[in-house]
């Protein structure tokens, strides 16, 4: 089993910037795709970035060229570097995996971590 654990979330002014961690533990396996989405009041689970065990990323439109995700596979941590946030960014971020256990494939989330961007 894999267990993910964020950290990184606060409250930040419009403009600027927080740096959201996810933990990863357990049988990861080797090809995986790990990534964040986000949860605003409201509404519905929604894709930030996810990136792959090989480094390939994909953003929503919404955050692409202000967010940048990355990873470490070493340490089995991804990040979410949020930048020129936006009030409509503040949400719950949750950190998520996909792997694979035999042929099932397997998802995994995190607890999330609230971001706040208010004034």
């Amino acid at each position: 089993q894999v267990q993910l654990v964020e950290s990184g979330g606060g409250l930040v002014q419009p403009g600027g910037s927080l740096r959201l961690s996810c933990a990863a533990s357990g049988s990861i396996s080797s090809l995986n795709v790990m990534g964040w989405y986000r949860q605003a009041p409201g509404k519905q689970r929604e894709l930030a970035a996810t990136i792959t065990s090989r480094g390939w990323t994909n953003y929503a439109d919404s955050v692409q060229g202000r967010f940048t995700i990355s990873r470490d596979n070493a340490k089995n941590m991804v990040y979410l570097q949020m930048n020129s946030l936006k009030p409509e960014d503040k949400a719950v971020y949750f950190c998520s995996y996909r792997g694979q256990i035999g042929i099932n494939p397997v998802d995994i989330w995190g607890q999330g971590t609230q971001v706040t961007v208010s004034s």
